[in-house]
């Protein structure tokens, strides 16, 4: 059976940006590789993240200098080409095409980060909230057999080696010993073949960014640390699955579009993943778009993107057809621990 409309919407919505993308992204990747783009040596970490949200990376920046000051070296892959430097002047800011997130983390360790040791990727969706977080960073990677230490692993598989389960690190907000990751030639590259067991009855398939060399890591006797789920609390704010709300508020020009795309499924299709994961991801754009307004004294223009209570008013004319899993609390306490935050 072909997929209803509105779930074949999303793809053509991600074509067209990175369509449109591109004009502004294509000459800035093309340059890149025409000339040496690494940082000096140094003993300062540095911290890599990726966006197509300027709003989001406005917040995410301001959080993680006002945690971190000048204790790390900051990159920013702006792949929607709409990030002014000059907001971001303590960052290097590369303009590069739409690809995969493990492509641009890798460019990002073989020519930005070549010469450092301790490199930190984040998602721009994850908020730094404490400068704990780099203390624990050096203190668990200065053990010469700790490979990789995470702020936020992946919960819904695990890795079985040798008859013991491990917790995937993931790729959220994950630092890493550089030397031993070149040393033992390990690269981040997603892949097939991922039969290890799952938590939620769905088998893995593949293993995402990280998870590969992850495995090859524990089974050549280094440490993936992770940090106890009690103490990340303090240390980070997180929402998930941002980037499918970015392309709706990209592909319609109006709110009403935009709240017009959930009331035309049928509403048995809101027990699937699409249409929660969408919404709730539009409340937490609406979220940022508070944090934005409160740091720059004015919304940043997203014309197409619905009123918190427009939305909220959705969420609770479908929330009895959800499952029991889907539910908008914890966007709603992650949006109020970022404004605390600020």
């Amino acid at each position: 059976m072909r997929n209803p409309p509105y779930a074949r919407l999303l793809p053509r919505a991600f074509k067209l940006f990175s369509i449109r993308s591109a004009t502004k992204t294509l000459l800035p990747t093309v340059g890149f590789y025409v000339r040496d783009n690494r940082l000096p040596a140094s003993d300062k970490p540095v911290l890599c993240t990726l966006n197509i949200l300027p709003p989001m990376m406005t917040v995410w920046h301001h959080l993680a200098r006002r945690n971190l000051g000048d204790d790390v070296d900051i990159v920013i892959f702006d792949s929607s080409g709409a990030l002014d430097p000059r907001e971001f002047p303590e960052a290097r800011v590369v303009r590069f095409l739409n690809v995969y997130a493990a492509t641009k983390n890798e460019v990002f360790l073989r020519h930005i980060a070549a010469n450092r040791r301790t490199v930190w990727l984040c998602d721009d969706d994850v908020f730094i909230l404490s400068g704990e977080t780099l203390r624990i960073i050096r203190e668990r990677l200065s053990s010469p057999r700790t490979a990789s230490i995470s702020f936020e692993p992946r919960k819904w598989w695990e890795l079985e080696i040798e008859g013991t389960r491990y917790q995937p690190s993931g790729s959220y907000c994950l630092a890493l010993n550089h030397g031993i990751l070149r040393k033992e030639k390990l690269n981040l590259k997603p892949s097939g073949g991922n039969t290890h067991p799952t938590l939620i009855g769905k088998p893995p398939g593949r293993y995402d960014t990280f998870d590969r060399a992850n495995e090859e890591l524990i089974r050549r006797g280094y440490e993936c640390a992770i940090v106890p789920e009690q103490e990340r609390r303090n240390l980070i704010a997180y929402f998930t699955g941002l980037s499918g709300a970015v392309m709706l508020l990209r592909y319609f020009k109006t709110p009403e579009q935009t709240l017009d795309y959930y009331r035309t499924p049928p509403k048995r299709q809101w027990s699937g993943n699409m249409l929660f994961g969408t919404l709730a991801a539009l409340l937490s754009v609406s979220a940022v778009q508070d944090c934005y307004a409160t740091l720059k004294g004015k919304p940043y223009p997203l014309p197409s993107l619905p009123s918190r209570d427009e939305l909220l008013k959705l969420y609770g004319e479908n929330k009895r057809y959800l499952r029991c899993d889907q539910d908008m609390e914890k966007v709603l306490e992650t949006g109020e621990r970022l404004k605390k935050a600020l």
